[in-house]
């Protein structure tokens, strides 16, 4: 592989929940350009079997690659549980940068020492989930909740609606009464709607937003690497989208605060993936 300074960041989610690590990624480093791909045609992976999401995965940075991303950013925490290994292992020239929940930080800062995390299935059934809390949670009791239905509401833009309310009620208000005083967010979609998290919890409750500290790991990354595009001007974005563009494409000045052109890419056999042309959906892979 032939890295150059300006070639673009490559990230990837399983749809538009990565759009909150692209953000942070902007801010720190607003000369990089980025290739984003949001598997929207898949979402959620969450329930998936955990193979299933390591190929789809595979898939995907394949994609990255031909498009000559020079660092690929896991900008989800289901399938960083469930493939981020074995990507580094299949391409090892490949720097990856992985999302993984912030129990460390919310051990070191707890006052209480009970914390609320929020996350998919996978998330906490994957080794990396179960590796973060043998090492950095011993002596904090940590509560746990899957959300379901939060992504896909965050995925429709619903990000202050009832049904959303509802959903971060039931998780949150369980937590709250065994006296946790910080929510670790374990997905990247959740930080979309952590204004509503905040109304929920109270000012004494500290949200733990992953997305600045995966940033500036990418960025560690490529500054090692001498990878940093020295140009100043601010970099492309590039979206791509297995699901409908137009929907994306209507949700950016939303969670980005800037539009973008998206572009359909299609499933091939389920393990291959093609940019195609014009602003066709995709049938269900």
């Amino acid at each position: 592989m032939n890295f150059k300074p300006n070639s673009p960041i490559g990230i990837f989610d399983s749809g538009i929940g990565g759009l909150s690590v692209l953000r942070a990624i902007r801010r720190l480093m607003p000369g990089e350009s980025i290739i984003y791909f949001g598997d929207q045609i898949h979402i959620p992976y969450g329930p998936r079997p955990m193979e299933q999401i390591g190929r789809f995965s595979e898939a995907i940075t394949n994609f990255l690659i031909q498009q000559q991303a020079k660092i690929v950013v896991v900008a989800c925490n289901t399938a960083s549980a469930a493939a981020l290994k074995d990507l580094r292992a299949k391409f090892p020239e490949m720097q990856f940068v992985g999302m993984e929940p912030a129990v460390k930080p919310a051990a070191e800062r707890t006052q209480t020492g009970r914390v609320g995390v929020l996350a998919t299935p996978a998330t906490f059934q994957g080794a990396l989930y179960a590796s973060v809390v043998e090492r950095f949670a011993n002596g904090v009791e940590l509560f746990q909740n899957t959300c379901p239905g939060l992504v896909q509401q965050i995925e429709q833009g619903n990000l202050d609606g009832k049904e959303t309310r509802q959903i971060l009620e039931n998780a949150l208000f369980p937590m709250l009464e065994r006296n946790i005083d910080t929510v670790v967010l374990g997905c990247t979609h959740y930080p979309f709607v952590i204004p509503m998290i905040e109304q929920i919890v109270g000012e004494n409750v500290r949200v733990i937003d992953p997305a600045p500290a995966v940033a500036k790991q990418t960025n560690r990354l490529l500054e090692t690497g001498r990878l940093v595009n020295p140009t100043s001007a601010g970099g492309n974005v590039k979206l791509f989208t297995s699901g409908n563009v137009k929907a994306l494409q209507s949700l950016l000045p939303i969670l980005l605060g800037e539009s973008a052109v998206v572009n359909n890419a299609e499933w091939i056999d389920k393990t291959h993936i093609r940019q195609a042309h014009g602003f066709t959906t995709p049938t269900q892979a």
